[in-house]
């Protein structure tokens, strides 16, 4: 069977947040079990942010910790606060960097209460919706010569995503979970974003990357986006819809992700990096 692609939008379009009833708590264990994976685009967002010194910085959508220890390290002097809505996250992560501050916020509400010198936010933002306006209101709290630096999957239209949509729409369980499927944000263009930070921002970067993660089979793509865009899906389902519903999207990720002779399968992932500074 061909998996379907989501049907064109206009880049102006973002969707509205999923219904908070289907909004349960993360799994750091299913999230950190691709660390290296994960924390590779963090680290390549950072390497391409040009601040020497921050006095003041905010991890947006912080998760287990993984961004904060880079950032620590290269900023040892600053003052370091991670940002999560997700209480196991902010465990995990405070166990992990102990030196920083974290708190339980919405990101799409926060505020600081002075200007930041670096906000950071690596796979948060494409959850939020109304990115013509959350992008500059962000950029409006820059300190003079601070930066914005933001990492966003731009995976929503791959074969991985278009399956749990398909498999979403043709079980038992439609009702639930088709208008999750419908209410999932959608990342604009890089003009549009290049548009909302050009009267902000002095110093506007923007470029994709498609990285190439060799994993075990659809089994590991399951993992992968358990802890993650799955969880929407899952969330409204009984134990044994779960099952099922996951059975569902092996056969299709089977199909569409070929194994390699040696066993592995390529899960491509592209990329949205934005850095922006401050006059």
């Amino acid at each position: 069977m061909t998996i379907p692609r989501i049907d064109e939008q206009s880049r102006h379009e973002m969707l509205e947040p999923m219904d908070q009833t289907v909004r349960q708590d993360w799994n750091p264990d299913l999230y950190v079990k691709f660390e290296g994976e994960r924390t590779r685009a963090a680290q390549d967002l950072l390497a391409r942010t040009p601040l020497e010194t921050a006095r003041t910085i905010y991890d947006l959508g912080c998760g287990p910790g993984n961004s904060v220890e880079l950032l620590l390290r290269r900023f040892p002097g600053a003052s370091v606060v991670g940002i999560d809505l997700s209480e196991a996250m902010l465990a995990h992560a405070r166990r992990r960097a102990p030196t920083a501050r974290f708190e339980k916020e919405d990101i799409a509400d926060w505020t600081p209460s002075q200007p930041v010198d670096l906000i950071f936010a690596n796979a948060a933002l494409h959850f939020l919706p109304d990115h013509d306006r959350l992008i500059p209101r962000l950029a409006s709290f820059l300190a003079p010569g601070g930066f914005l630096a933001v990492q966003m999957p731009n995976i929503v239209r791959e074969a991985s995503h278009a399956a749990m949509r398909l498999v979403a729409a043709e079980g038992p369980w439609a009702d639930r979970l088709v208008p999750i499927a419908k209410t999932r944000p959608v990342i604009a263009g890089f003009e549009d974003y290049y548009d909302w930070l050009s009267p902000l921002c002095t110093k506007i970067e923007i470029w994709t990357t498609t990285y190439i993660h060799p994993l075990n089979g659809p089994d590991e793509i399951v993992d992968w986006f358990a802890g993650s865009a799955l969880r929407p899906f899952l969330d409204p389902l009984n134990e044994e819809e779960r099952r099922q519903f996951l059975d569902r999207y092996r056969l299709e990720l089977a199909q569409a992700y070929p194994t390699r002779k040696d066993g592995k399968t390529f899960l491509a992932y592209p990329r949205l990096f934005i850095v922006a500074g401050a006059p």
